[in-house]
């Protein structure tokens, strides 16, 4: 599925601010470069792989495996994990998966996108994945 996005005035979106659209629709979204057929994560204006202006953007179904994984633990605070999620159509990108305890993220674990909504009106909503079971 691929969708587009437009400023009110009608000048274009950055493509970040295209990509937090999403996400605070609920939806995980990611380029796709129709040069060179691959998918590219995180946003970007021009394709990594050309530099052309040939990206357009698809809607993710949110499902993925943990790549690798890592628990966080601060001084402050409980531990937490910080993991690579491949995304079934090719893209990796860095969060948490949520709905377990850190320690027993595992690689090869089957995830689910969800996103996580912004803790203030200053900050913007990020994706997180909880496992499927």
């Amino acid at each position: 599925m691929s969708t587009s996005a437009q400023a009110p005035e009608g000048g274009a979106l950055s493509p970040y601010a295209v990509y937090v659209g999403h996400l605070k629709a609920g939806r995980l979204a990611y380029q796709y470069s129709t040069l060179a057929n691959k998918p590219v994560f995180f946003p970007r204006v021009l394709c990594p792989y050309t530099g052309q202006d040939c990206l357009e953007w698809r809607i993710s179904a949110g499902t993925g495996t943990v790549y690798s994984t890592s628990v966080v633990h601060p001084r402050k605070g409980e531990p937490y994990n910080v993991a690579l999620i491949d995304c079934d159509e090719g893209f990796r990108l860095m969060s948490r998966v949520e709905g377990v305890p850190p320690m027993a993220v595992a690689i090869g674990m089957r995830v689910r996108f969800h996103a996580h909504a912004a803790d203030t009106d200053d900050d913007d909503p990020y994706p997180v994945f909880k496992p499927v079971h």
